[in-house]
């Protein structure tokens, strides 16, 4: 098996944000993540560029790749042309298809995502859709989005010209049975079936290890719910000073 450095080069995103740190630490100056997390993207990109395998491999495994919000504040700033975002994506799905992300909590959350977000592609063709959102998952919204679900049909036929959930054009229109075929042999065929069933199983796996086992009824669910809400409030710099 190549090690992780040579699977890290493979990517095209690592090909092209590393280029050659010379550590002036100009990219952590200006990340707006590094003000509140307790991330650095210098060292992030240091410790690539020197190829420690010991160093990527807890990277792989760590809350900090997590961190990064893609803003590419880095991407505009770097002197040599590096972007420590591009080298952040590339760790990440390393991360993934390694497995390694269900070693850290923020890492463990790519199942909510895929649950979540993955299933609705493939079984609606959307992202996001309002009968899919629990209300009670985002508080901070306050009671609209529990307005929304209650009245989306209403809502989203006088956006969208009447046809929501139905066949035609218009907002959250019904998906075509061939499209939506067409939808799912595209993640088969460029392998994002695959990539997704492997942060199914790891996080099977993972979640029997934390007492929720998945052959159990409603287990799968309890497991997202904690993955999505539970915070050890050990992220932001301001935690070390409580």
């Amino acid at each position: 098996m190549d090690s992780l450095i040579n699977r890290l080069k493979q990517d095209i995103r690592f090909e092209e944000g590393m280029k050659a740190c010379m550590n002036c630490g100009v990219c952590t100056a200006i990340c707006p993540s590094a003000e509140f997390y307790k991330y650095d993207p210098r060292v992030v990109c240091n410790a690539v560029q020197e190829g420690d395998e010991n160093a990527i491999e807890e990277l792989l495994k760590s809350d900090v790749i997590w961190y990064c919000g893609e803003c590419m504040s880095c991407k505009m700033r770097c002197p040599r042309g590096n972007t420590v975002g591009l080298i952040i994506m590339a760790l990440r799905k390393l991360s993934q298809e390694t497995g390694l992300f269900v070693e850290s909590e923020k890492g463990r959350q790519q199942f909510a995502i895929k649950r979540a977000i993955g299933h609705n592609i493939l079984e609606l063709g959307y992202c996001v859709h309002p009968k899919r959102v629990a209300a009670e998952l985002h508080p901070e919204q306050g009671p609209i989005w529990k307005w929304i679900t209650e009245n989306d049909e209403v809502i989203y036929n006088k956006l969208g010209g009447g046809n929501y959930g139905k066949e035609g054009t218009g907002v959250f229109r019904k998906i075509s049975d061939d499209s939506m075929n067409e939808i799912r042999r595209i993640f088969q065929v460029t392998g994002g079936a695959d990539f997704m069933g492997n942060i199914e199983a790891c996080s099977r796996k993972k979640a029997k290890e934390l007492g929720f086992d998945f052959d159990k009824e409603g287990e799968d669910q309890r497991y997202f719910d904690h993955i999505y809400s539970f915070n050890s409030q050990t992220h932001t710099k301001e935690s070390e000073e409580l």
